[in-house]
């Protein structure tokens, strides 16, 4: 079971990787997404994903890039180690042997155990994210 540890911290790690190497992609799209319409004979104010990057960068700094980023961190890090922490369990389950190479169908049953697993996770947040989205202002939830 050791293993399992292992990859649950291995799978923390990574989705902190993750987060910290895919964020500042993230930023400059929501900021695309969310920049103003020009009207009529105006220029936008982003031309592109690099222009936003490079403009950001110019007038808020390079850790501008990073702002929102504690969310997804706190988020994503513990999903990977729930799922890489699932996939071990999968094949604990089983193997007869630690050293036992593993069929296509047990990896795939491993991999559907740890999606069992990561669904408990993340669950909760998705509902949430979806309530707000669909939030509008001075409207009282009926549920």
């Amino acid at each position: 079971m050791s293993d399992v540890l292992l990859n649950f911290i291995a799978g923390g790690v990574g989705g902190s990787c993750t987060v910290i190497v895919g964020h500042p992609f993230d930023t400059v799209k929501v900021r695309i997404q969310t920049m103003p319409l020009p009207k009529p004979g105006e220029k936008p104010q982003f031309t592109g994903a690099l222009d936003c990057a490079k403009r950001t960068v110019a007038k808020e700094g390079f850790f501008a890039l990073y702002k929102g980023m504690a969310a997804p961190l706190v988020g994503v890090s513990p999903l990977f180690a729930v799922f890489f922490g699932g996939c071990a369990v999968g094949k604990w389950l089983q193997q007869t042997d630690p050293s036992q190479e593993m069929t296509f169908i047990q990896n795939a049953n491993a991999g559907a155990l740890a999606g069992v697993f990561t669904t408990i996770v993340m669950v909760p947040g998705e509902r949430v994210k979806c309530l707000l989205q669909v939030q509008q202002a001075g409207s009282a939830s009926s549920g």
